[in-house]
């Protein structure tokens, strides 16, 4: 019987990194504007902004609440899992 794999893990960083190529990549592909995507997930244009950086402050990776992840979901028109990076994060280094 085959071991079962661990799944990898990455920093709460890589984790919102990867993240934040995903909206880039999805904003992209639709031809909208960081103004566009803000403005129908109910966020402000700074606050979408870092979320595709990836940070919230230099030096400090992004933490988007769950609502806010389910309204740029909405606006992409994907299924959470499809946003997500699918390599989990690593908590302990939050």
């Amino acid at each position: 019987m085959e071991k079962p794999r661990k799944k990898k893990q990455i920093s709460w960083q890589e984790y919102v990194i990867e993240l934040g190529t995903s909206l880039h990549r999805l904003r992209m592909e639709r031809g909208l504007s960081q103004e566009q995507v803000a403005y129908a997930a109910g966020l402000s244009r700074y606050t979408y902004q870092k979320f595709e950086k990836g940070e919230s402050r230099p030096g400090t990776p992004a933490n988007p609440s769950l609502q806010n992840v389910l309204a740029l979901c909405q606006v992409f028109q994907v299924h959470l899992v499809d946003l997500l990076p699918a390599a989990a994060p690593d908590l302990s280094d939050r």
